[in-house]
């Protein structure tokens, strides 16, 4: 069994170089905003193929330029116990897997804002068990080298609001005509509300079930904690 020896080897340097490379390219977000991402990149191969050419939307705020109604309005939606996980919500992680284990297939997983960062940077909407363990890791570096506040500030400005709408500051233009400063409790809690499936509510703005959803997330406000 020698022969196998060097092959195993060479794949678990490929394995140990790439974890190494994406450490550093997260280290790196501490002190800089990231220039694209994979969902971004494959967004724009996307509307490329598409007549006219439709454009990438997306304008980097700070931190304090994106209003608390709105941090309120996502953590509340997506993962009320931001401040004080490690990057992963284990007991969600164990539902989604029953779940999923019933149904046959990967359809919940139980994500936190760090997890949807991972994947939003560095990864596809695969929703393989390869991927989900790599999402797992660089979920763990994100914890590892960047605080909380701006963990959620990356997050707000490359999450998808719609088609080929990223970050919250384009995402108050094309729906509401505001900057992310002046987004109301109403306002931020709809655009929560719809972050599951963006493009679909995009077209579909009058959704009784995302009017019910988003009064559900402005209720829940203030009972969260922001960074």
């Amino acid at each position: 069994m020698r022969w196998l020896r060097w092959p195993i080897a060479t794949l678990l340097t490929v394995v140990a170089v790439y974890q190494a490379y994406l450490f550093m390219s997260v280290a790196w977000l501490a002190n800089n905003n990231p220039v694209t991402t994979a969902f971004i990149t494959a967004e724009k191969d996307r509307l490329a193929q598409q007549k006219p050419v439709k454009p990438i939307r997306q304008t980097w705020v700070p931190y304090g330029a994106i209003s608390s109604n709105l941090k309120r309005a996502v953590l509340a939606a997506e993962d009320s116990g931001f401040t004080e996980h490690d990057g992963v919500e284990w007991d969600a992680i164990e539902k989604a897997a029953l779940e999923n284990l019933k149904k046959g297939k990967i359809k919940r997983g139980g994500s936190t804002i760090t997890m949807q960062l991972a994947k939003n940077l560095f990864l596809s909407a695969d929703r393989s068990l390869l991927r989900k363990g790599q999402e797992l890791i660089i979920t763990f570096m994100i914890e590892a080298a960047l605080d909380k506040r701006r963990i959620l500030e990356i997050y707000l400005n490359v999450a998808e609001w719609g088609e080929g709408v990223f970050g919250i500051e384009a995402a108050a233009r094309h729906y509401y005509g505001v900057s992310a400063r002046e987004l109301s409790a109403e306002q931020s809690a709809w655009l929560a509300s719809i972050l599951p499936a963006p493009k679909r509510f995009d077209k579909n703005r009058g959704s009784a079930f995302v009017r019910n959803k988003a009064e559900v997330i402005q209720a829940r406000m203030p009972q969260v904690a922001l960074p």
